[in-house]
């Protein structure tokens, strides 16, 4: 009888990483990465270097404000859904405006009484108001016999042509 030798198959050998041969890096390439790392480590948004004739100045790149466009009138009309305050001549049924731009006054001077109080009558060619524009005071008038239901200004604040002064009821 012949015997006849088998070899048992091998266990599978580890693949051996394959090595390139390293590309030898320039010692300004070696400082330039040290820079920057220093950089990144430091939080830093630019730095400078200045050695042996070298100058090098690394700067962080800032990501572009890009505009988003809006759509106005559906941001107002949200607004208005949303339960925004609606403007002041729209929560009364009648309201005086301004005739100009300018200070809004209830008074003559600051110490005397207001020229109109909530609640009271008010007459045709009473006046109401002042209102101070490039240092002249303009009485404003009623143009029609009225009961003021509320001051909607504050005295001494900035008014401007067509804003609602004063709530009214007409008589």
């Amino acid at each position: 009888m012949k015997k006849t030798a088998t070899k048992k198959a091998a266990p599978a050998q580890k693949a051996k990483a394959v090595h390139k041969p390293a590309v030898k890096e320039s010692p300004i390439l070696k400082e330039v990465k040290q820079l920057y790392g220093f950089m990144q480590d430091n939080n830093l948004d630019t730095i400078e270097y200045d050695q042996k004739g070298l100058y090098l100045r690394l700067v962080k790149a800032k990501p572009a404000m890009v505009p988003v466009p809006v759509n106005v009138g559906a941001v107002a009309g949200q607004a208005a859904a949303a339960g925004a305050p609606v403007p002041v001549q729209e929560q009364y049924k009648e309201v005086i405006k301004s005739s100009l731009m300018g200070i809004f006054f209830r008074g003559s001077t600051p110490s005397a009484p207001p020229f109109v109080k909530e609640g009271a009558r008010v007459e045709k060619g009473d006046v109401i108001c002042l209102i101070e524009a490039m240092k002249v005071f303009n009485e404003m008038r009623a143009d029609f016999p009225c009961i003021i239901k509320k001051v909607l200004v504050e005295n001494g604040k900035p008014v401007k042509q067509g804003d609602a002064l004063f709530a009214i009821e007409r008589v």
